[in-house]
Parts: C-alpha cells; structure tokens; sequence
C-alpha cells in the first residue's frame, strides 16, 4: 500500500509516503507560511503519488467532530491566514482517497504507541514544546477526543517564584504556552534556547512549568508513559529537571514504580525521534483506508 501522511505544524508542513507497516519512503519538508502558498507545496507533492489514503497530524486548535459544519477546519490559531482555514476539505476537493484527520500531538502519541517508546503499551501523554505547546492523549488503546481535542498546552499553571515573566500567549497570557513554549523562552531571555548554555537559570524555570502539566497529566490521566519532545525539549538537561519537578511535585502519592524508582524510563524522549508525528499521521492514514475497506483489518 502506498499511504501518504502529513504533518502539518505550526513552524513547517512535513509530507511523505510510506506504506501500512509504518515505514516512511520519502518526505520533503516546507516552512508554514500563508495557505496560498503552502498548500499548492502540498497538493503539488501528492498529484502523481498514487497514494491509496492521507493520513493528516496538524496544528491547532482544530475541528474533529464529523457532524460539525467547521469539520476539518483549524479554528482559533493566532498563526495568519489560518484560523477557520478548511485544512481537510481543501485537501478532499483534490484528492478522492480516504482521509484521516486528527492533532499533531495525537498523531505523535500514536505514532509513538504503534512504533516508539510507547509500543505495546495501551496509554500515553505526548505533549511537543516547540513554538507552541500541544497535547497528544493515548488510553485504552484510542486517541482522545470529545468536546474538541486536548489542549494541554493552555493549562494555568503556578508561577516560579523568580519569574516575573508576563507570558506571551495571545489568549491566556501565562498559560503553560505562555511561559515555557519556544517564543516564551525568547521573549524572556533575549535568545533563542538554543543558543542558552546548559547551566542557565533558564532550564529550573522551564522543567518548573513543565513539571506541573506532566504531573497534572499523571494524575488526571495515568499514563502509562509520558513523552516529552518538540524544540524545545533538544535542550536534553531538561530532562532530570523534569523529572525530579515531578516526583516533588507528586509527593509520593502516586504508588507506582514508575514514578517512584524508574522515572527515568518513564518520562522520555520520542523513541521516533523528529519521525513520531510523520509516522503516526502515516497511520492515520492507514486506518482510514482500513474503514473503507473491511477486507484490510486485521
């Protein structure tokens, strides 16, 4: 089978072709920019594939419910050009092919569960901290939706005691996006986090926010594996800030070994690496192939 998928992000659209056991053939990479220009990228790319399904992982917020008349649509993002843009229904008047449609985020947990650090488990959180913040949820071996979808990223979160930092999201101002999302770190700190040595007092105050949406997601959730990727989490000393955040945070209340003597193992990197969200919008497309024909489940 030849399947297409898309990841569709808020700083770049990655496209690629793969097939139904979760192998990526090839892909090309373009930055977002305004939909008349990006989305020609993307149709060009799929014209002469003779991809069987498209499988879609894109930013949010976005419309999943199928009896909504915004069905398919981002909604409310700030990024230009964007909001109430019909992402899937532009796509559907091109192509005749089943369609699978949900968050980036989601796309990333599933690709994680079906190949990566996840696999063989039946729940996970994803949560990617670029230049935004977003929210995957995996239980009970399905993604999550509902009202929308999560948004993990807009949590309100305690302040650090050091941090004066007014937040830079447009709609909550000091939500978890606000305060520890790319922009945040430089509109804070004057540079970008890359540029950051590793002993900045930059990373306390980032696994500090951090910390209290894993551990929120812990309790409210129990996953059985958190999966931190995205820009930001590039910077790797994050990663026992984190997770020491959360054990404090958490207080041994949560009897699990997980948290309380393999933490290591439990709040990780994507075992996909850049791929997670690439291939779990592979798999969506995949499924949604296997919806209109029975004859392909398993």
């Amino acid at each position: 089978m030849r399947i297409g998928a898309i990841e569709a992000g808020g700083t770049k659209f990655v496209c690629g072709i793969g097939n139904e056991d979760g192998n990526i053939e090839e892909s090309i990479s373009f930055a977002t920019k305004h939909p008349d220009v990006t989305m020609p990228k993307v149709v060009s790319y799929f014209m002469d594939a003779r991809v069987e399904a498209i499988g879609i992982g894109s930013f949010g917020p976005i419309d999943l419910r199928p009896d909504s008349p915004t069905y398919g649509c981002i909604t409310t993002t700030p990024k230009p050009g964007w909001a109430h843009y019909p992402l899937l229904g532009e796509l559907q008047s091109r192509f005749a092919v089943p369609f699978g449609w949900d968050t980036d985020v989601n796309a990333a947990a599933l690709g994680e569960v079906l190949y990566g650090a996840a696999k063989g488990l039946d729940s996970c959180i994803y949560y990617t901290i670029g230049t935004g913040v977003g929210m995957g949820v995996y239980t009970e071996e399905r993604l999550v939706h509902g009202l929308v979808h999560p948004e993990g990223g807009h949590v309100l979160i305690r302040r650090h005691p050091e941090d004066d930092f007014p937040g830079v999201c447009p709609f909550h101002g000091d939500c978890l996006e606000g305060m520890a999302a790319g922009p945040a770190i430089e509109a804070r700190w004057k540079a970008k986090g890359h540029l950051l040595p590793s002993d900045h007092p930059a990373w306390p105050i980032e696994a500090h926010y951090i910390a209290q949406a894993v551990a929120g997601a812990i309790l409210t959730h129990s996953p059985q594996k958190v999966i931190l990727g995205g820009g930001v989490m590039q910077q790797h000393q994050l990663f026992p800030l984190i997770r020491e955040e959360v054990k404090r945070n958490l207080n041994s209340y949560v009897q699990a070994e997980e948290v309380l003597g393999g933490i290591g193992e439990y709040i990780v990197p994507p075992g996909l690496g850049n791929e997670a969200g690439l291939r779990g919008a592979l798999a969506l497309g995949w499924r949604a192939l296997q919806k209109t024909r029975p004859s392909l489940m398993a």
